[in-house]
């Protein structure tokens, strides 16, 4: 088993997710998509940017969206960790969006965004929304300064979103404008939020 499965096997872990893991036996293997030391296969799309140190991306200044250049996606399994250094940070993982060239508005209008924000003043669509779509069903978040994990399946048009081993929300799309395939970002907010990522792994499942 490769190193990249035992991870999504770990988070996996006391809870039934087994059905969510199962891949077609033709899937390809994990895609690294960060390895800890540079943005190599990434762009920058709108003001601002990503930080890289520690074994982890930090955002600054924005709004702006950081994208995996590297290739599209169809059906995948998406794991990630992050955490937040404030209560008022805001941030949100990307999906499924074409070519944004330099304009991050095009991962919130032809994409779908996770998002990532537990502001109790703040936006009143919280961590594990589908934004602009469906709230998450129940808050799971650590507390701030802790770190938090994500899996994310997307199959046709269903997301199910795992946050710390609790499924936090279940959506089907029926958007007519958003496909089935395109690229996965991570958003940098605003110039007071400094939200941080590691761990980043995609599993294809077409």
């Amino acid at each position: 088993m490769s190193q990249a499965m035992r991870r999504l096997m770990v988070l996996a872990a006391g809870v039934a997710l087994s059905a969510v893991l199962v891949a077609p036996a033709d899937a390809a293997q994990p895609v690294r998509l960060f390895d800890g030391t540079s943005t190599e296969g990434w762009s920058q799309a709108g003001p601002g940017g990503f930080d890289v140190g520690g074994g982890k991306l930090t955002s600054r200044d924005g709004m702006g969206l950081l994208w995996y250049h590297g290739r599209q996606f169809g059906d995948f399994i998406l794991t990630l960790d992050w955490r937040v250094t404030s209560a008022t940070d805001n941030s949100g993982v990307f999906l499924r969006f074409p070519d944004p060239g330099g304009d991050p508005w095009v991962g919130v209008n032809s994409g779908y965004e996770i998002q990532i924000n537990d502001n109790p003043a703040g936006d009143p669509q919280k961590t594990g929304a589908v934004y602009n779509f469906q709230q998450a069903a129940r808050r799971a978040s650590k507390p701030v300064g802790q770190w938090n994990s994500y899996l994310i399946k997307v199959v046709g048009q269903r997301y199910q979103v795992f946050l710390n081993g609790e499924l936090v929300n279940d959506f089907t799309g029926t958007h007519p404008d958003r496909g089935r395939t395109g690229y996965v970002g991570l958003q940098n907010h605003d110039p007071t939020t400094h939200a941080q990522f590691r761990n980043l792994w995609l599993r294809p499942l077409t």
